[in-house]
């Protein structure tokens, strides 16, 4: 491939990773993010919509014409990674048949140990609370989760723009259950975290609000 083809595929690669991690956009907006210019940006996602891996919807924005805010189709979700998910689904199944809703469970317990003991050993010397999430963040975006956190007054926002493990998770929703039970341990007793999105119900994200005391 040469230089030339190689950057209008880095340019694509890069809008739908910008739409993956912050939801609809103009094109305006999306060439102040990426340093290109609105044109440039505009072919590439009318080319992006002829492959209906993105569509817009106009918006009211005062005078003038309605904005055109571009985000990802149900469609476009293919090309993030998935983590195997159609071996993941099919062995969830076969687990359930052969040993039943008690085996299902003991193997996601069992998994989540292992998932504890991992993030346990990149973060057990870390003390203060944002620099623990700040590890646990780059540890879920290492595994495919485009994972960010960030402050928000008093508490902290864990923000996961893709699941890899979306469809396996939906065959099984304790695995969900038990990643909060997860990040509740590795965080520690005095943290307080709540699930306001989710992928699983709807939201184009998961995010997570973490604070040190209760509401």
């Amino acid at each position: 491939m040469t230089k030339t083809s190689q950057k209008p595929a880095k340019t694509r690669n890069a809008i739908l990773n910008r739409l993956k991690e912050i939801g609809a956009r103009t094109a305006p907006a999306l060439a102040k993010d990426l340093g290109i210019t609105p044109m440039a940006i505009r072919l590439h996602l009318y080319d992006l919509a002829a492959e209906q891996l993105v569509d817009f919807s106009e918006q009211n924005q005062g005078r003038g014409r309605p904005a055109k805010f571009w985000a990802l189709t149900d469609a476009a979700q293919n090309i993030f990674p998935d983590a195997h998910q159609g071996l993941a689904v099919d062995l969830i199944n076969s687990i359930k048949q052969a040993f039943g809703q008690d085996g299902l469970k003991a193997v996601v317990d069992a998994h989540s140990q292992t998932q504890l003991a991992h993030y346990q050993a990149h973060l057990s010397d870390i003390k203060t609370l944002p620099r623990r999430l700040a590890g646990l963040a780059k540890i879920r975006k290492e595994e495919g989760y485009m994972a960010s956190v960030r402050q928000d007054g008093d508490s902290w926002l864990l923000t996961e723009n893709h699941c890899p493990i979306c469809a396996a998770a939906k065959s099984c929703t304790k695995l969900c259950a038990n990643e909060l039970l997860v990040f509740e341990q590795i965080l520690g007793p005095d943290v307080y975290i709540t699930r306001e999105e989710h992928i699983l119900s709807g939201a184009r994200r998961c995010q997570y609000r973490i604070t040190n005391e209760p509401d």
